[in-house]
Formats: structure tokens, C-alpha cells, sequence
């Protein structure tokens, strides 16, 4: 899905205001089953969430907190609701056996480090990990679900895009309003610069963390060579300008919707494309996982990893985690 165009504007164009009667009735919705009971597990649950519909950054954030607590030496399991995947679970993601159409392609980027389980039931997905040897829990996405009770909640928000227009969805972005989801969360982190004002929306005491994306390795491979960009994320311009952060020159880029399952078709239209330009195809490691596996050899992925301000204060989050971890019997 491609968000509307008129997410990222103002709001006060005619389509928002025709739609805020059903956004109106999405909010409430939302409200009403944040009440509903949750189950609590027996280990420490931690949640990497959002306000906006599509990608802030949860799924890098998981990836970086998960390392730092493996680094701990703490047995954790990612779960995830699996978007873009067939799958309902509770089910063990298999990088081996499954793939994206399966368990969707932010759960194939998880499981390659550490078990990760896909469930639309958030609970029944906990009890699942636990039962398999899980210490700590970490969700990527999962604020809005009441089903499983968090230890600790982080709001991420994408500093260039905020919260859109500020409308709930279907007129704008929003899951529900930032203050609502702000008041679950400990602290909020902020990827980028906040272009949108959006902190001033949180309430002003919240700590916040501030971090970057930070081009992989790889990415210096690619300084001053011509490339051609593809990708089918929520925000294709945070791509490109990692690209162009890193040196590489952009001969040339297609961005796709989020989560876009790619065939063998328009493979060979990139390919080819890439080839008029004398360009290097690049991509995600998020998109390369729907690449069909025919056609992996000849696409260059870059990575991103986040690069935090300060260090040291989500460290000191974690720490009340790792201290409850259960010693195994």
C-alpha cells in the first residue's frame, strides 16, 4: 500500500475533512480496545511501536535493542504480527523455509538474528516464545495491541515525517492521537532530525532519545559510483538519501509501495534499466527479501543501522529488563 499524498500535507485540504467522520469512528475504536485485558508474561516484554501507520523505524530499533541485549547475554525472541505475510501464527519464523509472502519481510530480517515468532494474537505468540526458551520478549509493532501487557514501550517517531498531517486514519496517518499513544510509552525515539515539530505534540517532560540512520559497510563501495535505486518502503526518500549520504551518485531511482512484492517481470525492467544507466542496482536488506531468489546475485544491498546520541541512556532503559530476566532453573 502507497499512502495517500495528502498524509504529509497540512490537513486541511477538502479529502480529510470529507473523511474525518470515519476517522473520527477509527479513533474510537482504537480506544475502546486499548481497555480490553491484557495477558502478562512471565518474562520482560518489550515494545518498539508507533502512532503512524507504516514504517518509523520500528523494525530498526528492534534489531539494534535486540543485539544490545543479546550482548547482555539475555535469551531474547522477537514477535512481530508478520504484515505482508499469509501466516496468522503463533508460528517460529524459518529463514530456511519460509519467506516473505509466508511471514511477511520485516520478520525474515528478525529471525536472521535472533528467534522470531509471527502472530496476529500478540499473546498466544508470547506463550509460544516462552514455552521455546525466551527470556525477553521484543516486539516490533504492537502499541496498539492490548492483547499482551509491555514492560516497557518506546514510541518511535521518524523525525522527517512526524505524524503527517495529523489526522487520524483513513484522513491522515495516525493510528491514534500522539499523546494517547505517548502516554503508554517511556520514552520516545526520535530518528532524525524533527523536521515537523512533531515532539512538541508529546507531552514536554517525555524523555527523548535521539538517534540516525547510519549507512552500512557496503555503502562505501558504492561512494562515487553510479547507482540505481530501488525500493518499496514507507519513506523510498530516506533510502535515496542514505545513498547520497554515503557518496554514491543516483543515476537513477524507483520507488515502490511499502511491503511491494516484486516478480521475476519487474526484475528484469530494473536490470535492465540499471544496465542503460551503467548503474549499480542497490536496495534494502527489507526489499532484498522479496527479490525473487533468481535475481538476488545481481542486486548490491545496503544496510542501515541506527547510531544513537546517547549511547548510554538506552542502556540505562534496559537495564531494568535485563535485571528481570528469570534465571533458567
Amino acid at each position: 500500500m502507497r499512502a495517500p499524498d495528502f498524509w504529509t500535507r497540512d490537513g486541511h485540504g477538502l479529502l480529510p475533512l470529507l473523511l474525518s467522520p470515519v476517522a473520527a469512528l477509527y479513533g474510537a475504536a482504537t480506544a475502546r480496545r486499548m481497555r480490553q485485558p491484557s495477558w502478562t508474561a512471565p518474562v520482560p516484554v518489550l515494545c518498539c511501536g508507533n502512532a503512524t501507520a507504516g514504517g518509523a523505524g520500528k523494525t530498526t530499533v528492534a534489531l539494534d535493542l535486540g543485539r544490545r541485549l543479546a550482548r547482555r547475554g539475555v535469551g531474547l525472541h522477537f514477535l512481530l504480527r508478520g504484515y505482508g505475510g499469509r501466516l496468522k501464527g503463533p508460528v517460529r519464523v524459518d529463514p530456511q523455509s519460509h519467506d516473505s509472502q509466508a511471514v511477511g519481510d520485516e520478520a525474515l530480517l528478525l529471525a536472521a538474528e535472533r528467534p522470531a515468532w509471527i502472530s496476529a494474537d500478540r499473546a498466544e505468540g508470547a506463550r509460544a516464545a516462552v514455552a521455546a526458551g525466551a527470556q525477553c520478549i521484543v516486539m516490533d509493532d504492537g502499541l496498539q495491541n492490548p492483547t499482551l501487557a509491555k514492560d516497557l514501550s518506546l514510541l518511535i517517531v521518524d523525525g522527517p515525517y512526524g505524524f503527517g498531517n495529523g489526522r487520524i486514519i483513513p484522513a491522515g496517518p495516525l493510528r491514534e492521537p500522539p499523546a494517547a499513544a505517548a502516554a503508554r510509552c517511556r520514552a520516545v525515539v526520535l530518528i532524525g532530525e524533527d523536521e515537523t515539530g512533531a515532539l512538541a505534540r508529546l507531552p514536554p517532560r517525555m524523555p527523548v532519545l535521539r538517534a540516525r540512520l547510519k549507512p552500512g559497510p557496503e555503502a562505501e563501495l558504492l561512494a562515487g559510483q553510479p547507482v540505481y535505486a530501488f525500493c518499496g518502503i514507507a519513506n523510498p526518500r530516506k533510502f535515496f538519501a542514505t545513498l547520497q549520504e554515503a557518496g554514491a551518485v543516483l543515476a537513477g531511482r524507483m520507488p515502490f509501495a511499502d511491503h511491494y512484492p516484486y516478480d521475476e517481470a519487474e526484475l528484469r525492467d530494473i536490470l535492465a534499466e540499471a544496465e542503460r544507466l551503467r548503474a549499480i542496482p542497490v536496495t534494502t536488506r527489507k526489499d532484498f527479501v522479496r527479490i525473487p531468489p533468481a535475481y538476488r546475485n545481481r542486486v548490491t544491498v545496503v544496510t542501515v543501522a541506527l547510531e544513537w546520541e546517547e549511547p548510554a541512556s538506552i542502556e540505562a532503559l534496559l537495564d531494568p529488563l535485563a535485571q528481570r530476566v528469570p534465571v533458567p532453573a
